[in-house]
């Protein structure tokens, strides 16, 4: 009877059981900790479940009513480890292991347990012990796994955000910059249609006012000749005279004519217009043939926003996706290679660490590469070629480059680097490459390696 009021008066009201990391409240009743955030996260007031008074959001742990809980938790399972034998009211002090039950030593000797094997309780308890640990330990694995697995999904969901809104604000930065280049190329192009049109207009309008001035002269002088040919002849005849001086005096000018250039210049303005402000905005654009894939960067490696610059840096914490690089400070194109020839330029200034070269797509990128890997490395001012299937090369040079020419011809199987600057060769890789093969660029400190856009230009056939 006395277990069963100690009992009771360590069980939580809310769910009726043994209190589980029990919480005081300031109006000292206790509750299980979850239980009591499971019934708080209903309510939009914080108040005790047994006397209604207001309490504080974070109770701190009942240490003592804890101890208490375990400690009548420990004598309670080891009253129930001293059960009796349903059949002979003994006391279950052993095990049987054909039947793997409890028993009693009257049991042990009864008929239905002739022949039989036993151990005592406590060993049998601890070997069944240690047998159900190790069932036990690969769902425990199994589980720790999913929970960082579920950890990484959804560090990966936040950072899906994080990228979709940067992406979003580098877009609108980049169209903001060509909505102000387009709206200042129009009011340019508008303001010379409008200084032609003003100048054409100016000019013709002088003309006019000129071509006005001799019209109202000529019409006077022949108003005035008309008039003197209809007066009586006595008249006529003695102001002759001075009529034919009148109308000598006024030459015949040549007929005007309009001048070649006149209107405006149509086909100057409005011909070729969309190449023509395509081909000015080239200035403002520029096409890097790599750009690099933040996916695949190193967690140490910070890229520009425009992923033409990769440097190192602090550690980021960011998703374990398959494509990313684990183990090398590395990063790799966007796109991968597989036929044709392709060439980039990488800038490497005075960065005294850098690999350069390509990655083959069918690589694992959680673990050390060994093969599938083929690049220049610099390092303690030497130059040394690295591949998996040739090993480790020595390149002998004069003379520390700055620009370096990564040139890829899939199909004849070439890998070739050279000064980009004095087209001077560095090395050459030979190799029958079957896998898409991905640029590859190693950093280690803080001098950023850049990639280099490659000069346009626009041929066309008629």
């Amino acid at each position: 009877m006395a277990s069963y009021f100690l009992e009771r008066e360590l069980s939580c009201p809310v769910c009726h059981d043994i209190f589980r990391d029990p919480v005081l409240l300031s109006c000292s009743h206790s509750f299980c900790k979850t239980c009591l955030q499971s019934w708080w996260a209903e309510k939009q007031i914080h108040e005790c479940l047994v006397c209604k008074r207001r309490c504080s959001s974070d109770p701190p742990s009942n240490l003592v009513l804890k101890n208490l809980c375990e400690a009548f938790l420990l004598e309670r399972d080891q009253r129930a480890s001293e059960a009796l034998c349903s059949l002979h009211i003994e006391k279950l002090k052993l095990f049987c292991l054909n039947h793997q039950q409890p028993v009693c030593v009257v049991c042990r000797d009864s008929e239905k347990h002739t022949d039989h094997r036993f151990r005592p309780i406590d060993e049998a308890a601890k070997d069944h012990r240690e047998k159900l640990k190790d069932l036990l330990k690969p769902l425990q694995e199994k589980l720790n796994l999913l929970r960082q697995v579920k950890g990484n999904y959804d560090l990966t969901a936040g950072h899906i955000k994080v990228q979709a809104g940067h992406t979003e604000r580098q877009i609108k930065k980049q169209f903001k910059k060509l909505h102000q280049f387009l709206e200042e190329e129009e009011e340019t192009r508008i303001s010379a249609l409008r200084q032609e049109e003003e100048q054409k207009s100016q000019m013709m309008r002088g003309k006019m006012e000129a071509l006005s001035r001799e019209i109202a002269a000529l019409s006077d002088t022949v108003r005035a000749t008309e008039e003197e040919l209809r007066v009586a002849d006595i008249s006529f005849l003695n102001n002759y005279k001075a009529a034919v001086e009148r109308v000598q005096q006024r030459p015949l000018i040549e007929d005007p004519e309009l001048v070649s250039g006149t209107l405006i210049d149509v086909a100057k303005h409005l011909g070729n217009l969309t190449f023509n402000i395509w081909n000015k905005m080239r200035k403002l654009a520029s096409y890097v043939p790599v750009i690099l894939d933040p996916n695949t960067a190193s967690s140490e490696l910070i890229l520009s926003e425009d992923l033409c610059t990769v440097r190192w840096g602090q550690r980021q914490q960011l998703p374990e996706n398959p494509e990313r690089i684990q183990h090398l400070s590395s990063v790799l194109g966007s796109v991968g290679f597989d036929s044709g020839t392709h060439s980039w330029d990488v800038e490497v200034g005075d960065s005294d660490y850098w690999e350069l070269g390509v990655l083959a797509g069918s690589v694992p990128r959680k673990d050390n590469v060994p093969s599938g890997l083929w690049r220049i490395r610099f390092y303690n001012c030497k130059y040394r070629a690295c591949s998996g299937s040739d090993g480790d090369t020595d390149i002998p040079v004069k003379k520390m480059f700055q620009r370096i020419r990564v040139h890829l011809d899939c199909d004849k199987g070439l890998l070739s680097f050279s000064d980009s600057d004095s087209n001077t060769h560095i090395h050459t890789f030979t190799h029958t490459f079957t896998d898409r093969l991905f640029p590859y660029i190693n950093s280690v400190n803080e001098f950023p390696l850049k990639l280099l856009p490659l000069k346009v230009y626009v041929t066309g056939k008629c």
